[in-house]
């Protein structure tokens, strides 16, 4: 702990940021979302939920709509509604006061835009190969892993664009293999039973595993909110260090966690 502290106060943490972050937000779920595919496409939403997990279902809307812009615009209302007031998250204003150089988010929602935004710090929003021209030394860069509400194309919804993700080839993975090189990576937010961070977690192990150079691999951390011991060996296994927090609570041990780090950073 008191390493990653020391590497967050020289800049050389990346951090990543998963669902957890915008539940806080009391976002829609994904099982909400499923729910308005199922009613969208005249199905009961219950049974609707038994016949695939979220991919499949959302392939299949695709399929039976022709396009997700419809959904995309249903996502993008209902995950920004006008009530929700990004200055009263504790969360999103202590991740904007830590400083962190680079912010990796799989979250299509853009609070952590807008959480810059109120609080007067500039950043570079990156969500396709375009934006990386955009990077500027000292400014801090979003980079929206999973896609972006802005770009139907750029949103990993459906189980092909998943399927495409995993081929851990497309220029955005080709920036996060070249960010690794000296920076540690904090990961808060996310869930273990979520398939998608766990096979991120594996690739960045990869990367490092058949390389030559194995023996620099930087640091990875995750934020627990309960102790596993089966997660916590796997994890261990692969260079990441679980960190337990102080509360079972999801949405309070993210912030304590950094309320924590920035009490001893002194920001």
């Amino acid at each position: 702990m008191n390493e990653l502290i020391e590497d967050i106060r020289k800049g050389k943490v990346i951090l990543f940021v998963g669902a957890g972050v915008s539940r806080i937000l009391e976002l829609p779920s994904f099982r909400e979302l499923i729910d308005h595919i199922a009613q969208e496409l005249d199905f009961d939403p219950e049974l609707f939920h038994d016949l695939g997990d979220h991919l499949t279902l959302a392939e299949f809307y695709k399929l039976q709509t022709g396009a997700l812009g419809p959904l995309r615009s249903w996502m993008d209302t209902n995950w920004h509604k006008a009530e929700t007031d990004i200055g009263k998250s504790e969360v999103h204003r202590l991740i904007v006061q830590l400083d962190f150089p680079i912010i990796y988010t799989t979250n299509y929602d853009r609070w952590l835009e807008k959480a810059f935004e109120f609080f007067r710090k500039p950043f570079i929003k990156i969500a396709g190969v375009a934006d990386l021209l955009k990077i500027r030394e000292g400014t801090a860069q979003i980079i929206k892993y999973h896609g972006d509400f802005d770009s139907d194309e750029s949103i990993v919804l459906t189980e092909s664009s998943y399927f495409e993700r995993l081929n851990f080839q497309s220029p955005l993975d080709i920036k996060l293999k070249n960010d690794l090189f000296g920076k540690n990576i904090l990961f808060l937010g996310y869930s273990l039973k979520d398939i998608n961070i766990r096979y991120l977690l594996y690739q960045i192990y990869r990367t490092w595993s058949d390389s030559k150079f194995s023996y620099m691999r930087p640091q990875s951390y995750i934020l627990l909110d309960r102790p596993n011991v089966v997660q916590q060996k796997v994890l261990e296994e692969r260079g990441i260090t679980p960190l337990v927090s102080e509360s079972d609570d999801p949405k309070e041990s993210v912030k304590i966690f950094l309320e924590h780090l920035t009490g001893n950073i002194g920001h």
